[in-house]
């Protein structure tokens, strides 16, 4: 049975480095491979017959209405039948702190957390997001009141640039949702989907670290 999501770069199979299989070509097939698999559970969802008269549902050729919550608020957005949720987020909803890197579900920067799960919105079809609980970076504060992460990131300059941040701060805390006491480890795994192009690791470690209520990393930890 293909998954009901696409799937995100933290849950993938860490890298075995065998058979001669190179790192990149193995995220590039993942990445395509999730990204069919959402498209088959969606085209088989929509080969049910809905009405009486047994008729399948079509879906375009014109632009389709995607009702679902975004960061506690229903929302309703008109998108063309091929968008995938990032596009909607960014274009039709302003939101866009979720970012568009590598548009093949490699880089983690459009993290988002869809019914309690990480998932890369840049490879997830908008019409699978029908009747969803979306959060986005904008989503985790309360008012003035940011989120514990996004203190910690600030605390621990757990960023650079910047461009990745978004990506990260919402891995780190949807790790932290299911795990709240992690090990560097289980961090580490947590945002291996993540990729940080300036290399601020550790401080993004520490920033996990200290947002779960544990010590920082020692000098010489974590790299």
């Amino acid at each position: 049975m293909p998954p009901d999501r696409p799937e995100h770069p933290s849950e993938r199979p860490p890298q075995t480095g065998s058979g001669g299989v190179s790192r990149r070509s193995f995220i590039q097939t993942i990445g395509v491979s999730s990204a069919a698999a959402a498209l088959q559970a969606r085209t088989e969802a929509l080969a049910q017959p809905d009405a009486p008269s047994g008729e399948p549902a079509i879906l375009g050729p014109g632009p389709i209405e995607v009702s679902l919550r975004v960061n506690g608020k229903p929302v309703k957005a008109s998108v063309e039948p091929d968008a995938v949720l990032l596009d909607m987020l960014r274009m039709d909803l302003d939101l866009t702190g979720s970012k568009e890197i590598c548009g093949r579900g490699s880089c983690g920067g459009c993290s988002v957390i869809l019914d309690g799960k990480l998932v890369c919105s840049c490879l997830m079809p908008a019409a699978d997001a029908e009747g969803a609980d979306v959060t986005t970076i904008e989503g985790l504060a309360d008012g003035d009141r940011l989120d514990p992460v996004q203190e910690a990131f600030i605390r621990h300059d757990g960023l650079q640039c910047g461009y990745c941040t978004p990506g990260c701060v919402m891995a780190s805390r949807a790790l932290l949702n299911e795990t709240p006491k992690p090990t560097l480890d289980q961090i580490k795994r947590g945002l291996s989907g993540n990729y940080c192009r300036c290399a601020a690791y550790v401080n993004i470690y520490n920033a996990v670290l200290d947002a779960s209520g544990q010590p920082p990393l020692r000098d010489g930890e974590g790299a």
